[in-house]
């Protein structure tokens, strides 16, 4: 077998959610390089410049009647999906004791529902050809960060999500897996890393001595949709520049 056909997604169809920044545009930019046809849903408009096109769709993952509506519009133009990336999420920091409801829902809507909701709709399309799902976790699927127990529990929420749709879709050969990213330099870490000392602590905390940067992603996301690992689903990855097992 010939290593790049190994690891080409030539010809497959993928969609990945909050694509318009950060890692949803490293991951979404990363598989059209290893040749998928990728098409991007977010909320807002892409602000970053890019030199890899993909289209990209103006889609709220928390309406089904939006979501219906572009994914007829893949359907008629790309014939199927391939891979789903759910990487949308939202984090709302806030005193435990005084949470507020409206942020835990919308965290509960964006990170666990709407995840839920697109890998029973384009599990669907994939039931005949096979498909691969990648759900971005977080490090806070296994580790409590302060302040942020809606984050903390749908995340974690989702890392076993993954691992029941995995069971309940091998039958149609749809793979599920999850990507657990460590703290990267994001817009949703922007205060941190703007914060010098907190910017050291969590440098700190990582075995390889730096935050992640939104290419770190590709590689694990490309391996994961390809043929590559075409016997690995249900499974745990952390991209945390070794924070989970680190000691001392």
């Amino acid at each position: 077998m010939i290593v790049e056909h190994l690891f080409s997604l030539e010809d497959k169809v993928a969609i990945v959610t909050g694509s318009a920044g950060g890692n949803g545009l490293a991951i979404a930019e990363g598989l059209v390089l290893a040749g998928a046809k990728v098409i991007g849903w977010d909320i807002k408009r892409n602000d970053q410049q890019s030199a890899v096109l993909f289209d990209q769709q103006d889609c709220d993952i928390t309406d089904s009647d939006a979501v219906d509506d572009s994914l007829r519009y893949i359907t008629e133009h790309y014939g199927g999906v391939n891979i789903l990336v759910n990487n949308a999420g939202v984090s709302y920091s806030h005193d435990f004791l005084s949470y507020p409801e409206d942020l835990w829902d919308k965290t509960y809507k964006v990170n666990l529902k709407a995840p839920f909701d697109l890998i029973k709709k384009i599990s669907e399309l994939m039931i005949y050809s096979g498909g691969s799902i990648v759900n971005i976790t977080s490090l806070n699927a296994e580790l409590a960060f302060p302040d942020n127990p809606a984050y903390v529990a749908f995340k974690g929420a989702l890392k076993q999500l993954t691992k029941s749709a995995a069971l309940d879709l091998a039958k149609y050969n749809i793979r599920v897996n999850n990507v657990g990213p460590g703290y990267f330099k994001t817009e949703m870490t922007k205060g941190s890393w703007e914060d010098p000392a907190r910017r050291k602590q969590r440098t700190d905390k990582t075995a390889l001595g730096r935050w992640g940067d939104p290419k770190d992603l590709v590689g694990i996301l490309i391996f994961l949709t390809s043929n590559a690992s075409s016997y690995i689903t249900g499974q745990d990855i952390y991209v945390d520049g070794g924070w989970s097992i680190k000691g001392l």
